[in-house]
């Protein structure tokens, strides 16, 4: 007799008992573990008792460290030329444009006075440089005939240069005092251009 005779193949009562039994236990597995795992259904309640449903939670990424730019205040715009023009003041002059040029030179503790006639209202652009030292200055104005009561808009010593915009604030003479406080003569180069009657050395 040959030897694959010898074995019993299962009867058909036995496969559908078998079949029967893998089923039911898939039915199992699947109601407790797998739905609870990986879809969060939980109808036997074992997957909540097992902590299985927290495997189904959605992943919470952890904050990362983010740098929040803060945005600057929203910066003004400046209104339309057009509108500008409204706020301007156009200082009117009968006098013509002039300019003037002069060079000055200080010995030691010498002082020199250069003063320009002006209206209230006038004005002029300056610019003045030292050549070999420094200086002490004062600008300032009086009224017509009251040199004794000047008014100062600007004082400084040891200085080598000065610029700027000068309008006269009243119907006078308007200029600088310089006084060299050196120990070596110093020369003062001045150039003035606006409105003003005339510029003189006093």
């Amino acid at each position: 007799m040959n030897a694959h005779h010898s074995h019993h193949l299962p009867s058909i009562k036995q496969l559908v008992v078998a079949t029967g039994m893998a089923g039911t236990i898939a039915v199992i597995i699947l109601l407790t573990a797998v739905l609870p795992a990986e879809y969060g259904i939980d109808p036997t309640g074992i997957g909540k008792a097992l902590r299985l449903t927290t495997l189904s939670a959605p992943k919470v990424e952890a904050p990362a460290n983010v740098s929040v730019a803060v945005a600057p205040q929203p910066v003004p715009v400046a209104p339309p030329a057009v509108a500008q023009t409204q706020s301007v003041t156009v200082a009117k002059s009968a006098l013509p444009l002039r300019s003037d040029e002069m060079t000055l030179t200080l010995q030691p503790s010498e002082g020199v006075e250069v003063k320009a006639s002006m209206r209230k209202g006038e004005q002029f652009v300056f610019n003045w440089t030292v050549e070999g030292g420094k200086v002490n200055f004062d600008m300032h104005g009086e009224p017509p005939g009251k040199d004794d009561k000047f008014t100062s808009y600007w004082k400084a010593t040891q200085q080598t240069e000065a610029q700027g915009t000068f309008v006269a604030p009243f119907d006078g003479t308007h200029g600088w005092f310089w006084r060299n406080r050196g120990d070596h003569p110093v020369t003062v180069k001045l150039k003035v251009s606006g409105f003003y009657e005339k510029i003189f050395k006093k």
